[in-house]
């Protein structure tokens, strides 16, 4: 909430979002004075500032939107009330076509059954609106405008494309510098400014939107990660597969996935007769891998896991980077497990997910268990029964455990309910990382079975999980909490090493290579520069540790270290400095 001054010395509190929509509307009233041609689509708040989407010819520069805060601010210190009134239908649609919007008479014949429409109006300005706002245009105290984007018309790609302008506003000047300080700070955690920076990962129009490319620090992070998971997961009973990225049509029509998710798939591709689709999960392939041999109940649980290449179909506006891709690695597996067997295992998946989440240092997160409609009747598996089980199975088991978490409706896979990890992340909203699901309905669409006790045939429940999400996703995530810094363990280059001249390179060479065969990445800066230039380039790259090798250090047979976190360490011998990577490392992954 804020709180506004009214004429009078009175105060009130407002939403944030009736001070941002009324902001909304100061800038469309300025870009009308500055740029009478521009054509108004729409302008709503949204969860930090408002936006508004412009039609016109002249593209908005960022020397363009200083000219419209300045407009702003005029209209903000003339005060104008801001006013309701409502229109009959036709002299609403009457009044717009009279101003050349012809936005907002679409929107107006698109509500066949409101009889009257609501404006405001401020000044000279005019805007149909549902409202609400705040009194006056001279309530709004702070603006400034963030940036420009494209949006097409009503989100649709086939509409044509408009000019978003995103902007923000606070009743104090204070709490706007604030603000921004916190966007700079996002800025230089943006997992995409870092993955250039660090050179992590890129993209290119070429390769197409959507589908970055892991480059060699990248690829040695992503190492880390899959056999740091794998190693846990083998602990646990866990056997690793390979199974292809694409699969028949018939594989997803036979698992529910055509009817329920194909506008997230990409289109099918017909090759010698048949149709192939690229697969968005993986649970079809590893249903046939169990479906592969005859299992008793003295085989289950059966753990499958695979770090599994998914594609999904995701619109151009939400893409971001690794977070959000059109293609991804999943940190998948799926547990097959009599019914007896449900609540450990559902156990175990939950115990595997706070151990990483402890050794990674996680901490600000949540549980929400994910419900189905059961008016939804499109979205959701038709059988009442099974989803009554199922989702009554999961809560019994969440708060057996002890799990503290919220439901949501609405929010479950398509084939059953699901335990959702939410985290926090350093940049932006909180997303789902891990994720438990809980599953009936695909082990009977496929016919799955084992042989019980009494040898009767019964149908095994799976348990899809994944405990790191995405490794793209991770990625990005870790890389934004730790503003790149990333761990000794996880750092792609953990030590760099820094020859004074070239008259230490040998030397520098030889230190690399003993540092290999004891399973460190390091690597030598052979450039012909000072060293002073060499550590402060490491030290921009995030490297942990960097090694001074000079005529001291070759003598003695020793280097030079200085530390990312503590700066000059001194003078080590080499298996006095292999003893404090590896115990650090050790220490940190428990």
């Amino acid at each position: 909430m804020f709180k506004i001054k009214l004429d009078g010395g009175r105060t009130r509190e407002v939403e944030e979002k009736t001070y941002w929509h009324t902001t909304s509307h100061i800038m469309a009233q300025a870009i009308k004075r500055l740029y009478p041609d521009t054509k108004l689509a729409i302008g709503p708040a949204i969860d930090n500032g408002f936006y508004y989407d412009f039609d016109s010819e002249k593209p908005f520069t960022d020397e363009d939107l200083l000219k419209i805060e300045e407009e702003m601010k005029k209209i903000i210190k003339e005060n104008f009330p801001v006013e309701r009134f409502t229109l009959p239908r036709e002299d609403a649609l009457k009044l717009m076509q009279e101003k050349n919007e012809p936005y907002k008479v679409e929107l107006i014949n698109d509500l066949p059954d409101e009889t009257e429409l609501s404006f405001y109006r401020q000044g000279e300005f005019t805007d149909l609106c549902k409202g609400p706002h705040v009194e006056s245009t001279g309530n709004i105290k702070a603006v400034k405008l963030l940036s420009v984007a494209g949006a097409y018309w009503r989100g649709n790609e086939k509409n044509k494309m408009l000019q978003r302008i995103y902007g923000i506003s606070f009743p104090k000047a204070s709490e706007l510098e604030e603000y921004l300080a916190k966007l700079e700070e996002a800025k230089q955690r943006d997992h995409r400014k870092l993955g250039k920076d660090l050179g992590i990962f890129m993209t290119h129009d070429l390769v197409g939107k959507g589908l970055p490319m892991f480059l060699p620090n990248g690829y040695a992070i992503w190492e880390v990660l899959e056999n740091y998971i794998k190693g846990k997961e083998k602990k646990l009973g866990y056997k690793h597969v390979l199974t292809p990225p694409l699969a028949s049509v018939d594989l997803y029509k036979t698992s529910g996935h055509w009817d329920h998710y194909k506008d997230n798939m990409f289109p099918k591709m017909e090759v010698e007769g048949e149709e192939f689709v690229l697969r968005p999960m993986n649970c079809p392939h590893h249903m046939m891998i169990y479906a592969n041999e005859l299992h008793s109940y003295r085989d289950l649980p059966i753990r499958i896991g695979e770090i599994a290449r998914d594609c999904r179909f995701e619109s151009s506006g939400t893409l971001k980077g690794i977070e959000r891709g059109r293609t991804f690695c999943q940190n998948d597996a799926h547990l097959f497990v009599t019914p007896e067997q449900i609540e450990a295992e559902f156990q175990s998946v939950v115990n595997l997910i706070l151990d990483v989440y402890k050794e990674l240092d996680i901490k600000d997160y949540r549980f929400e268990l994910s419900l189905r409609d059961p008016a939804d009747k499109v979205k959701y598996y038709p059988d009442d029964d099974m989803w009554n089980n199922a989702e009554d199975t999961l809560r019994q088991v969440l708060n057996d455990i002890g799990i503290v978490y919220e439901e949501k409706i609405g929010e479950a896979a398509f084939y059953g309910p699901k335990l959702d990890v939410q985290v926090k992340p350093a940049v932006g909203n909180e997303y789902t990382l891990s994720t438990c699901q809980l599953d009936f309905c695909l082990p009977m669409k496929f016919n799955l079975n084992y042989i019980d006790k009494d040898g009767t045939k019964k149908t095994p429940v799976v348990l899809h999980r994944a405990i790191l999400g995405s490794i793209d996703r991770f990625m990005a995530y870790y890389l934004e909490e730790t503003k790149g810094a990333l761990p000794t363990w996880m750092a792609p280059v953990q030590v760099k090493l820094l020859p004074i001249s070239d008259n230490h390179i040998e030397y520098a060479k030889n230190v690399q290579a003993i540092l290999f065969d004891e399973g460190i990445r390091a690597e030598v800066d052979e450039r012909q520069e000072k060293i002073g230039y060499k550590i402060r380039e490491a030290q921009l790259h995030k490297v942990p540790y960097m090694l001074i090798l000079g005529d001291k250090e070759v003598e003695a047979n020793a280097v030079g270290v200085r530390s990312r976190q503590d700066g000059d360490i001194g003078q080590m011998s080499i298996p006095e400095f292999i003893r404090k990577i590896q115990e650090e490392v050790k220490n940190f992954i428990k």
